[in-house]
């Protein structure tokens, strides 16, 4: 197993923020902390230029796992936007040696202000214009850049709830789309991680790893509260204090016998500049003992 960090565990969401840590300090201390592999993040975070990335890369000795696409392709008209995204995050991550694009569900509640932006449920139709956009995606992503695509269920997403997450595998193609497994997604809305490993291990493409805080989660649900509000009460938390337990996790995606990244992703923004680091390097710490040495 491969592990790395990305940007989200530097309280980074946008592409450029004053209340986030600029990108050099990001790549300066994800390589302090013991990591050798990141995700892009947000499109701009780092440069888009792929020779300038990768003399960044290079001088922190960091190389590339994936990039991130957000999709809203239940909504008509779409395609144009996402696969503008596309075209510069599908060429830069190849261009940097990265194998996957990570994509994420658009939030049915604002990013920043929490408030709704359109129905929590979709359509039937809906569905289908998704999960048939989703296979035309992966399918035109592998044949024009030769990457996997991994989607990533999410809080406050449409693809949330495990049972969500069960409809949108068995409604697309694994030829072209597999899962983000994020254990910490998962676990916000009650899933059971090992019970999506053990019923559907030939889709689990990837890994997010990352807890969350029972109680913090079980109060986010009782109130209705929105995924930023959540983050802001620290729902979050670093391994071990929280849900689910990576180790047995580890093992059994360790079990598929195929490579796989599993990426930290603590969602922490905002965050104060000297949090993420101590953070970074005592998960780092873990996740290698729980692989006994099998870190890479």
């Amino acid at each position: 197993m491969t592990i790395g960090s990305a940007p989200d565990s530097w309280g980074v969401w946008f592409a450029d923020d004053p209340e986030q840590v600029d990108p050099g300090r990001f790549l300066d201390e994800v390589a302090a902390a013991g990591y050798t592999w990141i995700e892009l993040g947000p499109v701009g975070y780092l440069p888009t230029d792929a020779n300038a990335l990768q003399d960044q890369l290079d001088a922190h000795r960091l190389k590339v796992s994936a990039g991130t696409v957000f999709e809203h392709l239940h909504q008509p008209d779409s395609w144009d936007d996402v696969w503008s995204q596309v075209s510069t995050v599908g060429a830069l991550t190849r261009a940097v040696g990265g194998e996957h694009i990570v994509v994420i569900p658009d939030v049915w509640r604002d990013h920043k202000t929490g408030e709704p932006k359109e129905p929590r449920e979709l359509t039937a139709e809906q569905w289908r214009r998704m999960t048939s956009g989703m296979n035309e995606l992966g399918r035109r992503i592998l044949d024009e850049y030769g990457l996997k695509v991994q989607f990533h269920s999410h809080a406050d997403s449409h693809v949330g709830y495990q049972t969500d997450i069960e409809r949108f595998l068995e409604a697309t193609d694994p030829a072209y789309v597999n899962l983000c497994l994020d254990t910490g997604h998962v676990a916000y809305y009650g899933g059971d991680n090992l019970d999506l490993i053990t019923r559907y291990p030939e889709r689990i493409g990837y890994l997010h790893l990352k807890q969350v805080d029972p109680a913090i989660r079980d109060k986010v649900l009782a109130e209705d509260l929105s995924f930023p509000e959540a983050v802001r009460l620290g729902v979050m938390v670093e391994p071990p204090s929280g849900v689910p337990d990576l180790a047995p996790i580890l093992d059994a995606v360790g079990d598929f016998g195929r490579p796989i990244y599993g990426i930290v992703e603590q969602d922490m923004y905002p965050c104060p500049p000297e949090v993420p680091l101590p953070i970074a390097r005592r998960t780092f710490t873990y996740l290698n003992s729980c692989l006994e040495g099998r870190l890479q």
